[in-house]
């Protein structure tokens, strides 16, 4: 074999390969949101996706790292879909708005994967049982916000926030949204313009200066 078709086929099998990864996750992401995390065995997700446990083993040390993929693909996607939107805004009122719209859109959008997250976060646990992406939750989540906030202060159109006072803000807006999604599971049919617009609202008249 020529070096060239050599080097061709490795290219082709490293597609074939991720391809197959994408096909597991997203069987995955199905198969949680479909029936809860509890009955999500990789029995399931390999019935699912036509193919053996063996084949998703060879892919995934272990369960673990592929609910570790679940997680890790939807804050992936969820970023790449909201940052651009945000810093295409000018004013920090804009920002806060579109924070939020956007993240509630992308959570509608992107239901099973959300769901399938919710599941995941809320039920997966280390050998000492502790929930094992708790910790994943950490201060990069609300430092977006927190930005938003001191920029919003510094240019006299949001009111003034200590450290203190800007991190209970945050939390307040990253819990809304985290609501935001519990609601969708409770509630399918619910309107999510409203819902938005509501929300945004709120925070739009608490950080007002």
């Amino acid at each position: 074999m020529s070096k060239k078709n050599k080097t061709t086929n490795q290219k082709e099998m490293s597609f074939i390969e991720k391809a197959r990864r994408t096909q597991i996750v997203e069987c995955a992401i199905e198969t949680i949101a479909e029936v809860g995390y509890a009955q999500a065995s990789l029995g399931q997700i390999a019935k699912r996706a036509q193919i053996s446990k063996g084949v998703i083993s060879y892919h995934f040390a272990n369960k673990g790292e592929l609910l570790e993929q679940v997680i890790y693909d939807y804050y992936m996607a969820c970023q790449a879909y909201t940052a651009p939107l945000i810093e295409n805004q000018k004013s920090p009122i804009d920002m806060l708005r579109v924070y939020i719209e956007s993240n509630l859109r992308f959570i509608d959008e992107n239901r099973q994967h959300v769901f399938a997250v919710i599941e995941i976060v809320s039920n997966e646990r280390t050998a000492d049982g502790k929930l094992r992406f708790a910790a994943d939750h950490d201060d990069t989540i609300f430092l977006p916000i927190e930005n938003i906030l001191t920029l919003g202060m510094h240019e006299g159109v949001f009111r003034e926030f200590t450290q203190l006072s800007a991190r209970v803000m945050a939390l307040a807006i990253r819990n809304s949204i985290d609501g935001f999604t519990i609601e969708l599971m409770r509630n399918p049919q619910l309107n999510v313009e409203e819902y938005t617009r509501e929300l945004i609202t709120i925070f739009d008249k608490s950080t007002k200066k």
